[in-house]
Parts: C-alpha cells; structure tokens; sequence
C-alpha cells in the first residue's frame, strides 16, 4: 500500500461475519427509509402522501451550491418515485445479497445526493455540512456502500453466491460486475 509491503493477520470467518452484518444493517436502513415513504404514498388520504418537494423546495440549507438543482427538483413525480423505490429496493437487494454489487453503486450514488443537499457552503466555504466538514452520515453511508460492492458481500450467506453458480451467470462474465 503505497509502495509498502502491508501485511496482516485476520481471520476470514470473523471478516465475512462483519461484511455479512453490515450489509444487512444498511440493507435494514435504506429498507426501513423507503418502505416508511411509500407506505405514506400510498395512504388513502392525499394530504398524507408523502414527496420530496417539501424537503427539496424548503428544507436546503441556505449557501448550498446546488439550491437551485433542488428547487428544481421539488415536485416532480419522478424524483418521489426514484427515492422511494430507490431506496426500498436498494436496502432489499442488499438484506437478500442479490445484485449486490449493482445496488451498492447505486445506493451510494443516492446517498451522494444527500450529501450534496445537506451542504451549507461551497468548496472555498469548506464544505461545510450541519455536524461538521466534508464527512456526514451521507458520506459514511456511501463509504460502507462502496466497501460491501468492492468486497462483493453479497456472495456471504447471500443470493449472489447462489446465482454466480448458476451456467448463464459462467457464460457471461460481465455479470460479476452487478453481483457479488
């Protein structure tokens, strides 16, 4: 690692337990997020229902480099149903281990955009976020998401080691690319 021999003892079972806990917990997260939207999408009455645009159009803090991005986001259908399924079908691929690889760069491409709407300043500000600089929950979240698609979580007590198996899976390699 950096033009250093790095090198280190563990043990395999405890690593594959660890990355196995944190996809489900982060699975559970995103999960629980957008289940929680859609269900009051959903409800019978339309002054419940919930949107983005209350968040998008007065919720930003004030200096954010990208206000206007997310005023111009605020109201839109797509953008309601993009974070709702987003997130419910992120969190549930990873709970399953299914398509792992693909729902963590997506997932992490989410939470990016959390990030982002959570900046009070911009660059030569810097970055400044509500509970610090640069790193937010954001950022942990999409650090975590990243770690379980490069290690490819899914194939520890998860669908992905199943479906990597199957002869369709063999024959097309570039299909590792979204599990694992």
């Amino acid at each position: 690692m950096f033009g250093q021999d790095v090198t280190f003892e563990y043990s395999e079972r405890w690593v594959g337990l660890s990355l196995f806990i944190m996809r489900i917990v982060m699975g559970w997260t995103l999960f629980q997020g957008g289940v929680t939207k859609l269900v009051t999408y959903l409800d019978a009455d339309p002054s419940n229902n919930w949107t983005a645009a209350g968040f998008l159009a007065n919720a930003i803090p004030p200096g954010n480099p990208f206000m206007g991005l997310w005023a111009s986001m605020a109201g839109n259908p797509l953008i309601d149903q993009l974070n709702m399924w987003g997130l419910t079908l992120t969190g549930l691929a990873l709970i399953l281990g299914a398509f792992v690889r693909f729902s963590a760069f997506w997932g992490t491409i989410m939470m990016l955009f959390y990030w982002a709407a959570a900046l009070e300043g911009g660059l030569l500000a810097g970055l400044p976020l509500a509970h610090g600089w640069v790193v937010d929950d954001h950022i942990v979240y999409a650090v975590l998401l990243f770690g379980l698609g490069a290690f490819g979580a899914g194939r520890i007590l998860g669908v992905d080691a199943y479906l990597e198996n199957m002869e369709f899976v063999r024959r097309n390699r570039w299909m590792s690319l979204v599990m694992g």
